[in-house]
């Protein structure tokens, strides 16, 4: 029980946050309407995402300062299951912007920035894959992505801000928290966020013992 209690309780927070943000209310705003609910399926993602990227570099410098086969295989698989929740990011944020901007890519510099963040981690991964001596392989990857992490911050957060921008929070548009996220959705958002990020982590530790059986059978 004691391995298992947050699984159990990731579980949970996503089921209510699912369940709670489809039928509890919301502000009524103009242009976003009932769109806002996506918030707790789109910023959860990314979140998630940015948690399991964390998670990649730390493990990255650890593989780097002591070589071990299970760093780099955590490092890996970390960063796999970031770029799914990355892609889940970019395609519940264009549906969101479908419905509020009139089309699913508008090329506002946050979906530009995000995409590119998507697509730095995509590399990270083909360069593995280009590098068969598993040493050489560990040591590179692992340098890349100690550079790849600060660069998707930097395109994530920091880039956005300094442009024109429809999504809030960034290009002088206020964000959520201070126009219209109330005490209702916050009872759902954080939770939301929450339990997508013990799911994705969850994820990962099932690809990382899944990852070693694997490196052990061959």
């Amino acid at each position: 029980m004691n391995r298992t209690w947050w699984k159990i309780l990731g579980a949970i927070l996503v089921v209510y946050a699912t369940i709670a943000g489809l039928l509890l209310g919301v502000p009524r705003l103009n242009i976003l309407n009932e769109t806002i609910r996506n918030l707790y399926f789109h910023v959860p993602m990314w979140f998630a995402m940015i948690t399991l990227f964390a998670i990649s570099v730390v493990y990255s410098i650890a593989s780097l300062n002591r070589p071990n086969e299970d760093y780099d295989r955590r490092a890996v698989e970390s960063a796999n299951v970031g770029v799914v929740f990355g892609i889940f990011g970019l395609i519940t944020g264009s549906i969101w912007a479908k419905y509020t901007w009139d089309q699913f890519w508008s090329f506002d510099p946050k979906q530009n920035f995000a995409a590119i963040a998507v697509l730095l981690y995509f590399a990270y991964l083909i360069l593995r894959n280009a590098i068969d001596e598993e040493q050489k392989r560990a040591k590179i990857s692992a340098i890349y992505n100690i550079f790849a992490f600060p660069m998707m911050i930097v395109l994530v957060f920091v880039l956005p801000r300094l442009q024109a921008s429809l999504h809030p929070g960034n290009g002088g548009n206020p964000g959520f928290n201070t126009y219209d996220l109330d005490s209702r959705m916050r009872m759902v958002f954080y939770p939301a966020c929450m339990g997508w990020i013990v799911i994705g982590y969850w994820i990962y530790t099932i690809r990382f013992r899944i990852r070693t059986l694997e490196d052990k059978q061959l």
